[in-house]
C-alpha cells in the first residue's frame, strides 16, 4: 500500500496511506488513534454522512486512549478526544485508556479493553525448562552463571532499547550504589541503542558489575530471565511488563510520569516494586529485595500467575469479541 509522509515544523509529520479504495467494501475499518493519520478524517466524515446513505464502513479506533509517554498541550489532548468521540468503537490498550475515554464522554459500552500484549509463550517455555534439572536449557543457564560469575540473589536484568526513555544514566547509577553493598552484584544488559556507549564505558573495567550483551531476542532472553532475580527498569516500562511476567523476573521501577500503558499491569508490592523517582530510594529498594528471599519469591510467584492474564491469544479473543459486538449494534 503506498504511503505518503509530510514533514511539519517541530519534527512532526502527517501520514496518508490512501486506504479509501481498499476499505470501500468493508463493514468495519479499524485505524490507529493518531492525529497525524490523514486517512482517519475522511473515513469518520463518510461514516457520519452514511447515517443517511448507509453506504460507508463503520470506523473503529485502536490506541492508547490518551497520550502516555510524553507531555502534550491541552489543544492536542482536546483534539484527540474530539476525534475519538466520532468513532463507532474503540479498542483501548488498557483499562486506564478506557477510563480516560469514558471520562471524556465516550460511551463505555462501546470500548473494548484489549490488554495489549505480545506472544511470550516460547519465552515462558524456555524459562520453565531452564529451571528443570536435566534439560539442555538448565545446562545453558548454569553455563551463563559460570561465565559471568552470577550468584542467586545478586543478579539483575535490563531488557530493552538503550535510549533516553529508558534512563540509562539512572540505571548505571543504581548499579554503582548497589555494588557498594553487594560487591558480587551483576547487571545483565540485553539491549542496544544510542546510549550503548554509556553501558560500554561502565563495563570497561575487568571487575565491572555491568555485563553488556547487545541486542538479545528469543531463546536467549528466556535463559537470561532464568539466571536473573529482578528486572531493573528505572525508565519507561511498556511491554517489558509482559516479559517480566513470563520470565518470573519482577520489575523494579520508579514512579516516573512517562511510562507506557502496560505499566498499569504492575502492582507495587505484589508483582513488581515501584519506588519514588529518586536515585537513592531506587537503589535502596533494589538492595532490600535482593536481600529478602521470601519477598522476592512472593513477587516472582505473582509474576508467574499474571503471565496467564496478559497473552496475545487473549488479546486476539477480545479484539474479535469487540468486532462482533460492533457488528451487532446499529450504526
Amino acid at each position: 500500500m503506498p504511503v505518503r509522509q509530510f514533514s511539519l515544523p517541530g519534527g512532526r509529520s502527517l501520514v496518508w496511506q490512501r486506504v479509501q479504495r481498499r476499505v470501500a467494501s468493508a463493514d468495519i475499518v479499524v485505524v490507529e488513534q493518531a492525529l497525524h493519520n490523514l486517512d482517519t478524517y475522511p473515513l469518520l466524515l463518510k461514516q457520519r454522512l452514511a447515517r443517511v446513505t448507509g453506504a460507508s464502513p463503520r470506523v473503529a479506533l485502536w490506541g492508547h486512549g490518551r497520550t502516555y509517554t510524553k507531555p502534550v498541550s491541552r489543544l492536542e489532548t482536546a483534539a484527540k478526544d474530539v476525534v475519538s468521540r466520532y468513532a463507532s468503537w474503540f479498542f483501548a490498550y488498557t483499562e486506564g485508556g478506557a477510563a480516560h475515554l469514558a471520562d471524556r464522554g465516550y460511551p463505555r459500552e462501546r470500548i473494548t479493553v484489549l490488554h495489549n500484549s505480545v506472544d511470550t509463550m516460547a519465552l515462558a517455555g524456555v524459562r520453565e525448562r531452564a529451571a528443570t534439572p536435566g534439560t539442555p536449557e538448565c545446562a545453558e543457564a548454569a553455563a551463563l552463571r559460570k561465565r559471568y560469575h552470577l550468584r542467586p540473589g545478586r543478579t539483575a536484568l535490563f531488557l530493552g532499547g538503550l535510549d533516553a526513555s529508558k534512563r540509562i544514566p539512572l540505571l548505571l547509577d543504581c548499579v554503582r550504589r548497589v555494588t557498594r553493598t553487594f560487591p558480587d552484584f551483576r547487571l545483565l544488559v540485553a539491549g542496544d541503542g544510542v546510549d550503548r556507549p554509556l553501558v560500554s564505558a561502565a563495563a570497561a573495567s575487568p571487575d565491572s558489575p555491568v555485563v553488556p550483551l547487545g541486542h538479545t531476542t528469543g531463546r536467549q532472553v528466556g535463559l537470561l530471565g532464568a539466571v536473573s532475580d529482578i528486572m531493573l527498569m528505572p525508565g519507561r516500562v511498556g511491554l517489558c511488563a509482559v516479559d517480566s511476567f513470563a520470565l518470573r523476573t519482577p520489575i523494579v521501577t520508579t514512579a516516573w510520569p512517562w511510562h507506557a500503558p502496560e505499566f498499569e499491569y504492575l502492582e507495587d508490592g505484589r508483582n513488581a516494586l515501584v519506588t519514588r523517582d529518586d536515585p537513592e530510594t531506587y537503589a535502596m529498594t533494589v538492595q532490600e529485595v535482593l536481600n529478602d528471599r521470601t519477598r522476592l519469591e512472593s513477587l516472582r510467584a505473582a509474576c508467574g500467575r499474571d503471565a496467564t492474564a496478559y497473552t496475545v491469544d487473549g488479546m486476539a479473543e477480545r479484539f474479535c469479541a469487540g468486532l462482533l459486538n460492533m457488528l451487532g449494534r446499529s450504526a
